[in-house]
């Protein structure tokens, strides 16, 4: 269980720069695009940042953030105790 949070934690410390940048550009590029929102920003610069291109990642940067999402899910549901086998009254 401690292992869990260890790794939980450094997941979470690792990953919230990217997501945070994949959640802020998907968000400002919506307004742009659907909104016509002026935010002062182009909406293809929005969309190369929140896809990687604008660091060459795109191949990849989707990828990293799916399995550090599942690694989040997997690390922050086996914290639970939605797994645990249910102790009965007499142990």
């Amino acid at each position: 269980m401690r292992s869990f949070r260890k790794y939980h934690r450094t997941l979470a410390i690792i990953l919230a720069l990217p997501l945070a940048v994949t959640l802020l550009t998907g968000i400002a590029a919506t307004l742009v695009g659907e909104w016509s929102a002026n935010l002062g920003v182009p909406r293809s610069l929005l969309l190369s940042i929140h896809r990687g291109e604008i660091l060459g990642l795109q191949g990849i940067y989707p990828i990293l953030n799916g399995l550090g999402l599942l690694g989040l899910l997997v690390t922050g549901l086996s914290m639970t105790s939605l797994f645990r086998k249910k102790r009965s009254k007499s142990e």
